[in-house]
């Protein structure tokens, strides 16, 4: 290709950087979308003007990338400051926001860990036959009598918030992870955990000490189990949207919602962890059942309502602002 045939192949990609960086220059702070645009347009121009210094030596058009590349560079890395600028807008828009793009998939997830652990439950606390296979009396007594609530106490309390909360992100994570193969590992993550709980209450139901199990559960779980549906609502979207994008290309319904579901999971670390502050100095405290319920149910109405509120919110402002850009374009 000669230099006229490479600026006639690239003039477009060259003036739409412009644009973005003009228009850039004109704001106090770019939208996310308008800032992933212009960072790939930067780097393809990058590239060109890369492919102009080896390739044809001519220093005007040598010149007029640079200038290009470096307004936008400017604009780049001026647009990323104000680091706790940008953390407030993660956690009252972008967060939330990316939440509640996929609250019908966090609802599915949800469906998927609670209804085998609701049909595992209600069999093992009224079948005999299903209780033997689960596990000999004795243990049975043991676990419920003794090692469940034991669990929440055997380490010391900043030791064990630190490994639940750890762990708990990791499963998060894979179950995030999973969607991209076709939803099925993250399913599979889902069902198992749901099946194991549900175990755990039918062994507390048929002992007939289903209160004591809810006050030891209620605490951190109502807001860690939240965590993990929310976490796999995220992997179930990313999934689906890898079956059926929509009207979008698949690479572009793809990339949107991977950069929302890394949102999710990024934002979900900071619940994990209160879960696990929970989980460590509060679940296996001596404070009276009602306390250490309150606390749990607490901190998990603060969580939902602030999804909600700020997620609604937070999808309507994002809406008017890409009308607004639409009609400015």
């Amino acid at each position: 290709m000669d230099i006229d045939g490479f600026i006639t192949a690239h003039r477009d990609e060259w003036q739409r950087l412009d644009e973005l960086v003009a228009a850039g220059e004109g704001r106090g702070r770019m939208p996310a979308q308008h800032i992933d645009d212009l960072v790939r347009h930067y780097e393809r121009t990058s590239t060109h003007l890369s492919i102009a210094r080896t390739s044809f030596g001519d220093q005007a058009l040598t010149a007029d990338l640079t200038r290009r590349v470096g307004r936008a560079r400017a604009l780049i890395y001026s647009s990323r400051r104000g680091t706790w600028r940008d953390a407030a807008h993660f956690v009252t828009s972008e967060f939330p926001a990316a939440v509640w793009h996929a609250r019908y998939a966090v609802l599915t997830s949800c469906a998927l860990f609670l209804i085998p652990a609701a049909a595992l439950a209600v069999w093992l606390a009224n079948s005999p036959e299903a209780l033997d296979l689960a596990a000999p009396p004795v243990l049975r007594e043991a676990y419920v009598e003794r090692d469940f609530a034991e669990y929440y106490s055997s380490q010391p309390s900043a030791q064990f918030a630190s490994m639940v909360t750890t762990n708990n992100i990791r499963v998060s994570i894979f179950a995030f992870a999973g969607g991209v193969l076709l939803c099925l590992p993250t399913i599979l993550v889902l069902v198992s955990n749901g099946a194991n709980g549900g175990a755990a209450a039918g062994l507390f139901a048929a002992a007939g000490e289903m209160a004591r199990f809810w006050g030891l559960i209620t605490p951190h779980g109502l807001l860690e189990l939240t965590a993990v549906f929310i976490a796999g609502g995220a992997g179930l979207k990313l999934g689906w949207t890898l079956i059926d994008p929509g009207d979008l290309p698949r690479s572009a319904a793809l990339a949107a919602e991977g950069r929302r579901s890394v949102a999710i999971i990024i934002g979900l670390i900071g619940a994990f962890i209160v879960a696990g502050v929970i989980e460590g100095f509060v679940t296996g405290s001596p404070l009276p059942t009602w306390m250490r319920v309150g606390v749990g149910v607490s901190v998990e109405a603060a969580f939902v309502g602030y999804l909600v509120l700020r997620g609604r919110a937070a999808v309507r402002e994002q809406r008017r602002a890409a009308e607004h850009s639409a009609m400015a374009g």
